[in-house]
């Protein structure tokens, strides 16, 4: 699944480092990137919360996996064929929507495994083949947009309609996943107490530490929407930037996944704690350098968020409700994303500073409430 994963990223994530600059072509505002930025992932993340339900329900998530994939990935080369920002707005939250089918299946498919090896060390070495996807993505279209001697906005349509082949390679691959491991579920050998009562109180706050994650990071769309709008970037190094920022991804989610076996949620923590200042560095400077070690930080919270914060609902949740966690755990983090997406498009507009200190606030916020967690884990 980490190599199907690889391939879907080459789409899903090449696809995303334009999609900020692409829209303003198409004549969106800031506070349009982030709208739209928002509401796709609250979408994508509260649908979660059904998909999710509906999988514990009926057991079919290879079936959810297929469905999700085959959506999200067509949406994508679509983007082509956009000659409005509105109808580059509706395939961005059909992608999502995909996602949204699939991600709860996939990762109670994933869990199955990394449960036998360490839930931190499986989640973050699926992560890091995802993120070599999420790399080589960015830096093709980088590429193409260098390269390819067109107008400006036909550039970018050429680039999303290239993603058509990795989209298909995608769901080759998942197909022979699926024949060679119809069952994943045997490979949590470990026999769990059933637990009859609901989700647990520390389950409630964990959720409560990822709203304020969510809320307060934002969205590459909108950062890379800021570098073109100021000048400070051209076309053709932001998506080189996104690899970057997604290449740290992939060490971080290594590295603190594999800590996170060793000293638990004092991983996130220290994750959390490092990437809260990517803001300041990434909108309040006008050096590259600066804004470099920005987008590094925004890249450690990501490798946070796809590998740490999936492996804490793992180890909280037993087996016969994780489809359910799952789903409840993408509903609320979509829902504060969007919340904060949308916020901070339209703090961009008024201020930048304004939006800066919204970001920090509520990132401290959130490693604050990490820390009771732990505090109540440990006299659990």
């Amino acid at each position: 699944m980490g190599i199907v994963s690889l391939f879907a990223d080459i789409t899903h994530e090449g696809a995303r480092s334009l999609i900020g600059p692409y829209l303003g072509l198409l004549g969106a505002s800031a506070t349009v990137v982030g709208f739209v930025s928002g509401l796709g992932e609250f979408i994508g993340y509260s649908l979660r919360l059904l998909t999710g339900y509906l999988s514990d329900k009926t057991r079919r998530y290879w079936l959810f996996t297929f469905l999700g994939y085959t959506m999200d990935l067509f949406a994508v080369p679509l983007l082509a064929l956009a000659g409005r920002w509105e109808v580059a707005a509706i395939l961005i939250i059909m992608e999502r929507t995909g996602k949204a089918i699939r991600k709860p299946s996939k990762d109670t498919l994933i869990s199955y495994a990394a449960k036998n090896v360490g839930t931190g060390k499986g989640f973050a070495i699926a992560e890091v083949l995802d993120q070599i996807g999420a790399v080589s993505g960015p830096l093709i279209l980088s590429l193409i947009l260098l390269f390819r001697p067109a107008e400006e906005l036909g550039n970018y349509k050429f680039a999303f309609g290239v993603l058509l082949i990795p989209a298909l390679i995608t769901l080759i691959l998942l197909a022979i996943s699926r024949l060679n491991f119809p069952q994943p579920e045997k490979f949590e050998i470990k026999e769990e107490k059933v637990s009859t009562q609901g989700l647990t109180k520390s389950y409630w706050l964990y959720l409560v530490a990822i709203s304020l994650i969510a809320a307060g990071f934002a969205d590459f769309p909108l950062l890379a929407f800021h570098f073109q709008k100021m000048n400070i970037l051209s076309s053709s190094v932001i998506p080189f930037l996104y690899a970057i920022a997604m290449g740290v991804d992939a060490i971080s989610s290594l590295i603190f996944g594999f800590f996170y076996d060793k000293v638990g949620i004092l991983s996130l923590i220290l994750a959390s704690s490092l990437s809260l200042l990517f803001s300041p560095f990434s909108f309040l400077s006008n050096s590259v350098l600066i804004i470099t070690l920005g987008v590094v930080l925004w890249g450690i919270g990501m490798g946070a968020q796809e590998s740490i914060l999936k492996s804490v609902v793992a180890d909280l949740v037993n087996k016969e409700k994780r489809g359910t966690a799952y789903g409840f755990f993408n509903a609320i983090f979509g829902l504060f994303w969007f919340v904060g997406s949308a916020t901070m498009g339209i703090l961009y507009d008024y201020s930048v500073v304004s939006l800066v200190v919204f970001s920090i606030i509520l990132e401290g916020s959130a490693v604050i409430t990490l820390l009771i967690l732990k505090t109540k884990l440990q006299k659990a």
